[in-house]
């Protein structure tokens, strides 16, 4: 096992009825002008956005809101909210919603704490963070994990570019999770949210490291069982509290960082699948599994053990040699993810089969023009990942 650290300092509050509790934790935060955040509207018809500001200006806070944030944050909308922030006079960022919004609020609270800065440039690296606001989220589509994670990710439209950003300074101050706030999300958001669950705990499993992690291996192949599971029964009946509850709580341990402690994140698909939702402006989840089986029918010969041992545990196949393990595992999944109505390919991602300009374009964007090698389980430089896109290209 790897030395490694582990911080992970959000407060959770998990259960029914968790968002009550927003007024009395904000004041226990030292908030006092709060800055909320929110997407498309359905917390608006729903009524949670009222209940929350409401409930925080009784408790004697100031409240704005600012809602449109879109799938594939846009960098546009973080710049628009920071200036609304920072005339506020903003000391808490509260996002009421899903990954996206939750990012979003992540990319306002840290242009607010640094006016002097465009925001854009913590993501491509020219500015380090040093400072930034604290966050709260209240959750309302299990997915992204970005109620515990240190990452957030911005999509600048001037450049079609969707980057990450890894920080200390992204992770939530505090998190409320009530599964009942799920329970009405189009079947669509569901299952991208649950594969993106998945891809989160699969792009750890699958890295350069080879010696024995037993803890963390086990951690990992339980949270994708349970997720599987989970999203069968959630699919028949989206009220099934225990299946959202553990849909909820597996996105969360997902993305703190668990599941790689020892071990390191390879994330090659999420690379991948960056440059398809930036051009695409495609479901972050669905540009996931349009690519992995691609990525594993193309790497699996890198660690066959490895792959053998996630075909056994997590699928329970134990019929033939190594290899034929291996190869059974990939397919399980991906046919899973056909089960679920998730794509395996650009033409069941929407986007049709591509030209090999458009392929190379993916490619070097991926690479930062062949400059840069992504990845650490297989390496992907420019070439591999046409390879890998090609592959996917059906």
């Amino acid at each position: 096992m790897q030395s490694f650290n582990f911080k992970v300092p959000t407060e959770i509050v998990f259960g029914r009825g968790a968002e009550n509790k927003a007024a009395e934790k904000l004041t226990a935060y030292n908030a006092h002008r709060v800055f909320i955040v929110y997407g498309g509207g359905s917390v608006v018809k729903s009524g949670l956005l009222n209940r929350i500001e409401k409930s925080l200006q009784a408790a004697g806070l100031f409240t704005q809101s600012k809602g449109g944030v879109q799938p594939n944050p846009r960098l546009s909308w973080v710049r628009e909210a920071v200036k609304e922030a920072i005339a506020f006079k903003a000391d808490f960022i509260l996002a009421v919603g899903g990954g996206s919004v939750i990012d979003s609020a992540k990319a306002t609270a840290h242009g607010t704490a640094n006016p002097e800065i465009d925001v854009w440039s913590f993501w491509n690296g020219s500015v380090k963070l040093e400072k930034s606001l604290p966050v709260g989220a209240v959750l309302t589509l299990s997915a992204a994990g970005s109620e515990t994670s240190d990452s957030a990710v911005i999509t600048n439209e001037e450049t079609g570019k969707k980057a990450g950003l890894n920080t200390p300074f992204n992770r939530p101050a505090l998190a409320f999770m009530n599964p009942e706030l799920t329970y009405t999300i189009p079947k669509k958001q569901l299952i991208c949210g649950t594969s993106d669950i998945l891809m989160h705990t699969l792009e750890r499993y699958f890295t350069s490291v080879k010696e024995e992690n037993t803890l963390t291996d086990r951690i990992a192949e339980a949270l994708m069982i349970t997720v599987i599971e989970a999203t069968r029964r959630a699919i028949k009946d989206q009220t099934d509290y225990d299946a959202m509850s553990e849909i909820m709580y597996a996105g969360t341990i997902s993305h703190c960082g668990l599941t790689e402690l020892g071990r390191c994140k390879d994330f090659a698909c999420h690379k991948l699948g960056h440059e398809l939702s930036g051009r695409f402006d495609v479901t972050h989840g669905a540009s996931l599994t349009a690519v992995w089986g691609a990525w594993a029918h193309y790497v699996y010969r890198d660690d066959i053990p490895r792959f053998a041992k996630f075909a056994e545990r997590v699928w329970g196949i134990t019929d033939g040699t190594e290899e034929e393990r291996a190869k059974a595992g990939i397919d399980k999944t991906v046919a899973y993810f056909k089960e679920i109505d998730m794509p395996t390919n650009f033409t069941e991602l929407g986007i049709g089969v591509q030209g090999e300009d458009v392929l190379e374009a993916l490619a070097d964007s991926c690479t930062a023009g062949g400059t840069k090698v992504v990845a650490n389980f297989h390496p992907i430089d420019k070439q591999t990942a046409i390879e890998i896109y090609r592959l996917a290209n059906k």
